[in-house]
């Protein structure tokens, strides 16, 4: 029998509610208080982040306040910036790119719900990995969508909605968001 946070971390559908999971939250939750407290210097986040991500690349700044679902998930390159009030929900892998830039009030989720409504009453989810190449720009206020891939030297415009995955180079703006040409 398999734990419901194996089920989660392979993208399967799962209940969030199983007591590992509730748990593991219940750990970032306080780890978060400490990352966003106000008084944490760069160099201490920095080894907060390494104490609760999946990879901490050289570098690294996230500006508080920050907040994710249980962090091991999140794998951040080098010089990987963060802005003010960034949500990622990391039921499943998040990787972002050395040299990428987020704005404030940005969400990345990876959290998905069954279409079936009977699943839904189950309170089954499920998640699809989120992959952010490198030296991407992603403006304030973006979301961006379960198994969504955004690849190197892209730009997300603010407040985009990001349903589809955008190619290297691309510009994706508006909600839904679309190629510029």
């Amino acid at each position: 029998m398999r734990s419901e946070k194996d089920k989660m971390l392979a993208g399967e559908l799962y209940r969030a509610d199983s007591p590992e999971l509730i748990d593991d939250n219940r750990r970032i939750s306080a780890w978060m208080e400490r990352l966003n407290a106000t008084g944490a210097t760069p160099e201490a986040r920095l080894e907060l982040m390494r104490e609760a991500f999946g990879y901490v690349g050289r570098g690294v700044v996230i500006r508080p306040p920050f907040h994710c679902d249980y962090g091991y998930n999140i794998s951040l390159g080098d010089g990987v910036f963060l802005n003010f009030n960034c949500i990622i929900l990391d039921v499943v892998a998040v990787t972002i790119g050395d040299g990428t830039q987020i704005g404030p009030g940005v969400q990345i989720l990876t959290a998905d719900h069954p279409r079936d409504p009977a699943q839904r009453r189950q309170m089954l989810e499920f998640g699809r990995p989120v992959s952010i190449g490198r030296n991407v720009w992603i403006g304030g206020g973006a979301i961006i969508l379960p198994g969504v891939m955004i690849g190197d030297d892209a730009i997300i415009g603010a407040r985009s909605v990001v349903t589809r995955d955008v190619p290297a180079e691309g510009t994706a703006v508006g909600n839904p968001a679309r190629l510029r040409p």
